[in-house]
């Protein structure tokens, strides 16, 4: 249940466990998607604030409180943070849907998810000590050795708009977990949640500098989080091109990076599904929910051709039988987009569709009964080909288009053309099929009969141009963790390479 009347804190920076206003004073505005009216404003960071953060960092791997904990200790920070999100569950879903535009219902299950997720690296952080010294046995007795795993240091975390307090807690668990010192700098879009993670470290007691939080402008805040020389290093998620600017900056310390940067997903439908209506609904919650601001939405619908045309008589039929409305409202499924930018720039999408030879089968357009807010129906799009930029392009927004194939060959073939591969999807009761299609998709991720699916303890990630490393699962804590060999030499005896001088 949504808290109508709910307030928007005034936050400033979060530095070593307090609120610290930006050094420059700046401010940026908070956009309602739904009404375009100013609710707030969050601080704006600069390079400045960040070197303030890192040094805070810094110094918080150096004290005991938090550079020494086991991760036993760690783990109760974490799962106390774990239960003051679920106590502020409401308060908090409600501040997510005015921030960014999702519907209630999507915003409060991202805050079980925040939670679930912040107590599985608990786990995963206790499990660590008994990890965190492997002996490695040799076939030569004369050494003794052994692996040690320890926090890589300060890592910058920089998380987008669309799941903003979940896609920020799939680094920041994992880093705190690990023992990392963290600086979060969220999406100017959408930090309000983020902010208020940083009011639960300080009332749970998280000692200071171990979790920093900067809300800014990605030149002003982000850049020199990349490129700073105390940052070890950073963990993006977003667009392409901020990835390849992130990338460039921390190759110049050679600094490690993981990226992910979108997709333009696949769902392949094979005429052998038993109901029509159950494939029909994961092609839609593939690529509408969220109002279609997901990396890996299967945004690429590909359908034999036997079935093409019931099967798109259907999915018109449920399209136009969701709701869309202010995302606080009881049984919304589609919200606003985050912006006026990205509002300008799906139906610009749309409008290249169209001069391109694409057919607008359905939707585009302002919902006639929403005046105001940044709201466009669901599209679905026909008649593309593989040279258009609706096909190539990542959108990010509620727009599916669709092609048709024949056979097996022709569909992989399609699911493949793509420059990106975060998750592919198959609808097939086949199960050869299945795993032959498990094979040939050239993505991190692959859905057999669903679509969008996402678990904590599984990986997530994707390969060419959407990025490398996972995040979740134990892959996500492992890309905060050093690994160190040591050996020791335990014979009596001369290692007797050299001619001793003394003989």
């Amino acid at each position: 249940m949504a808290i109508r009347n709910v307030r928007i804190p005034s936050r400033q920076l979060y530095i070593n466990g307090e609120w610290r206003e930006p050094v420059k004073k700046n401010r940026i505005p908070i956009i309602n998607p739904a009404t375009e009216e100013i609710i707030g404003d969050i601080p704006a960071a600069t390079a400045e604030d960040v070197d303030v953060a890192v040094e805070a960092a810094r110094r918080a791997l150096a004290r005991d409180d938090w550079g020494s904990t086991t991760g036993a200790q760690r783990a109760k920070y974490l799962r106390a943070i774990a239960a003051k999100l679920l106590e502020r569950k409401s308060e908090l879903a409600t501040l997510e849907s005015l921030d960014s535009g999702k519907t209630l219902f999507e915003s409060a299950a991202d805050m079980d998810d925040v939670a679930a997720c912040f107590e599985y690296y608990a786990d995963l952080a206790e499990a660590l000590d008994s990890k965190r010294k492997t002996p490695v046995n040799l076939h030569l007795d004369s050494f003794k050795t052994y692996v040690l795993r320890e926090p890589l240091g300060v890592v910058g975390l920089i998380t987008p708009w669309n799941y903003p307090l979940l896609m920020a807690t799939w680094k920041v668990a994992p880093a705190l977990a690990a023992g990392c010192a963290a600086i979060l700098k969220p999406s100017e879009l959408a930090s309000i949640t983020c902010l208020e993670l940083g009011e639960i470290c300080r009332e749970v007691g998280l000692p200071p500098g171990a979790l920093n939080i900067l809300t800014g402008l990605g030149p002003e805040a982000g850049a020199p989080l990349s490129s700073h020389p105390h940052v070890d290093k950073i963990a993006f998620t977003g667009s392409g091109p901020t990835g390849v600017k992130i990338m460039t900056a921390a190759a110049q310390l050679v600094k490690p990076v993981s990226l992910e940067l979108g997709g333009k997903s696949p769902i392949v439908v094979f005429d052998d599904i038993d109901n029509l209506d159950i494939a029909v609904e994961w092609a839609l919650f593939g690529c509408f929910a969220n109002t279609g601001q997901v990396c890996s939405a299967t945004s690429r619908l590909i359908i034999q051709e036997s079935i093409a045309s019931e099967f798109l008589d259907r999915l018109l039929l449920w399209t136009k039988n969701i709701k869309i409305s202010d995302p606080l409202e009881e049984d919304c499924k589609l919200g606003p987009v985050v912006s006026s930018g990205q509002y300008e720039k799906v139906l610009k999408f749309i409008s290249n569709a169209k001069n391109e030879g694409a057919t607008i089968l359905y939707g585009g357009k302002r919902p006639e009964h929403l005046k105001k807010g940044y709201y466009v129906q669901p599209i679905i799009i026909t008649d593309v080909n593989t040279s258009m930029e609706i096909w190539k392009e990542e959108v990010f927004g509620p727009v599916l288009c669709v092609k048709t194939f024949k056979t097996e060959e022709e569909a992989i073939e399609l699911a493949n053309d793509t420059k990106y591969g975060l998750a592919s999807a198959i609808m097939s009761k086949d199960v050869e099929r299945c795993e032959r299609f498990t094979k040939a998709f050239q993505t991190g991720i692959i859905w057999i009969n669903c679509s969008q699916p996402t678990f904590h303890q599984l990986p997530w990630g994707g390969k060419k141009r959407s990025g490398f490393g996972r995040d979740l699962g134990e892959w996500g804590l492992e890309k905060y963790l050093n690994i160190k060999q040591v050996t020791e030499y335990t014979s009596d005896d001369a290692w007797d390479f050299y001619k001793s001088p003394s003989n």
